[in-house]
């Protein structure tokens, strides 16, 4: 499982023009997902974005969690984190999840997310078109795999 973290001010997805998600500030999540991720690859990711202190304490030192700021959580899933580019110019999907595995892992990653952190988590809807719009703060974007726990 991969996903890309961006602290943001503001961050929304948009189906069909109709805001499916929205926040203020706080973490925009893309998430990956391939068919050997298992329920403790959701378990560590969540609690590693839960408890990422990449907000300012009163010193101006990212020292706080989204759960310390009080702020909000969007997650978007994204097929295209698994994408392999090692042979020639055009991506190889071959990893990411087929919708039926990776649809109900995507949800049960937002549900151990909203667990974790003790607040909702906005998202997009699986599959769709989705247009993503946020403003990066910092900026600051973390990018975390769970088979290379770095």
């Amino acid at each position: 499982m991969r996903a890309v973290i961006q602290r943001v001010t503001q961050a929304s997805v948009k189906v069909d023009n109709k805001v499916t998600g929205a926040i203020g500030k706080g973490l925009l999540i893309l998430v990956g997902i391939e068919d050997a991720d298992t329920q403790d690859d959701i378990d560590w990711l969540c609690k590693k974005i839960a408890g990422l202190r990449i907000f300012d304490d009163e010193n101006g030192i990212m020292n706080r969690s989204v759960m310390e700021i009080d702020g909000g959580l969007l997650a978007v899933s994204q097929f295209t984190l698994m994408a392999s580019t090692k042979k020639g110019n055009r991506p190889s999907y071959i990893r990411a999840s087929k919708g039926e595995y990776a649809e109900p892992k995507y949800e049960k990653f937002c549900q151990t997310l909203e667990n974790e952190a003790a607040r909702k988590v906005e998202k997009g809807i699986f599959g769709a078109d989705m247009k993503v719009s946020l403003l990066n703060d910092g900026p600051v974007t973390i990018i975390m795999d769970t088979k290379n726990k770095e």
